[in-house]
């Protein structure tokens, strides 16, 4: 076993796509038997302590099934409308299969507005760590009945990598009809070699990917820009075969199944650097001395008591400037609380947070985890 496999081995936050063609069983209607044994596989996981977020394509293919379609609507609302009759039965048959084994489920459907807007995306995060911090388990799906060209995802490749960067997922594994991702397509090339191992980076990766099938939007092109798209956030991704014998928990146990596509740092690095070097300072925080010491020396938390002074106009989410009252830069961090609610919680107690506003998202004003030091 290589030290990457081990590192997903001991990973435990996943995210877990399959694709449209294994949950139609190829445009035949829902396979019952495979989702069945998808479920007990992801039921095992959680007993080990892995915490899943399931993200499931497959309304469109059933409701073209349901509706009797055998080719792919082209227009929105067509899709819209097969997305809406299919949804019913996906969820339906996740419910009833998580039930049987005594896990709580939650549907979840996403548009690309929810994860661009900040608020919503962080009303989002906070939802789904609620979800995992509770043992429910969250089936999320791209709300195709309300999305529209410009705002739909384009597969649920790249959804499920978004999903992964917003609840910091330490990996992706994407569930597909292939053994994983080849130097060339193995559908036309008896001669391609599966890549056990790579880096998302990689450019040419872009290259040997290619086009998806009459079901899904996506192909591997896409599972490889997702896989890219993952790794931004230091999460390693998986594309695998979901037709094989309990690759779930085989995954979880190290073995080289498909291709691990590695990110180039680990997560932690990642959102530091992103935090450190990406985001403009909507305001500034000027701090007490006390705070400063338990920013520098305690690897604490920021809490509300601390901070003296508040400058700028910002929003909750946003990035802002940590400063001693000299005007010296300790840390960038995203802040819990908008500017005006800052206001009237700096110097306070996080005890008096809810009588202050009228409500308490978090104790902190800014998390440790979302903090770097400068």
């Amino acid at each position: 076993m290589s030290e990457h496999r081990k590192r997903l081995q001991n990973a435990r936050r996943w995210v877990v796509k399959i694709g449209s063609a294994l949950l139609t069983n190829d445009g035949q209607g829902l396979d019952q038997q495979a989702m069945a044994a998808w479920v007990a596989q992801m039921v095992a996981l959680k007993q080990q302590g892995i915490e899943l977020i399931l993200v499931s394509s497959g309304a469109v293919a059933e409701g073209m099934v349901r509706m009797g379609l055998r080719q792919r609507p082209e227009s929105v609302p067509e899709l819209q409308a097969c997305a809406a009759i299919g949804q019913m039965g996906l969820v339906q048959a996740y419910e009833s299969y998580f039930r049987s084994h005594q896990v709580r489920t939650a549907q979840v459907l996403l548009t690309h507005d929810d994860l661009s807007d900040r608020k919503r995306y962080l009303n989002a995060r906070s939802t789904l760590g609620t979800l995992m911090s509770w043992g429910v388990l969250a089936v999320i799906n791209e709300n195709d009945t309300v999305a529209t060209d410009e705002i739909r995802f384009g597969d649920n490749d790249t959804l499920a990598a978004l999903v992964a960067n917003l609840v910091e997922a330490e990996a992706l594994i994407i569930l597909t009809d292939q053994e994983g991702m080849f130097d060339r397509d193995p559908r036309h090339d008896p001669d391609a070699v599966l890549l056990p191992e790579v880096q998302a980076m990689d450019e040419r990766l872009l290259a040997m990917a290619g086009g998806g099938g009459l079901l899904g939007r996506g192909g591997m092109i896409t599972k490889v820009r997702a896989a890219r798209l993952a790794a931004r956030s230091g999460c390693a991704t998986v594309i695998a075969s979901g037709r094989g014998d309990n690759v779930l928990v085989r995954l979880a146990q190290g073995e080289v199944l498909g291709t691990l596509l590695l990110p180039e740092q680990d997560r932690l690095a990642a959102r530091k650097q992103w935090l450190a070097g990406h985001l403009q300072h909507a305001g500034r925080l000027v701090l007490d001395d006390g705070a400063v010491r338990a920013l520098r020396t305690g690897g604490r938390s920021l809490l509300p008591v601390g901070v003296r002074q508040v400058e700028g106009s910002f929003q909750r989410g946003e990035a802002v400037a940590c400063v001693t009252e000299q005007g010296q830069s300790v840390a960038v961090g995203l802040v819990n609380y908008s500017a005006e609610e800052t206001r009237r919680i700096a110097g306070q107690g996080s005890e008096h947070i809810e009588r202050l506003l009228g409500y308490a998202d978090a104790p902190e004003l800014i998390h440790r985890d979302n903090m770097v030091l400068v």
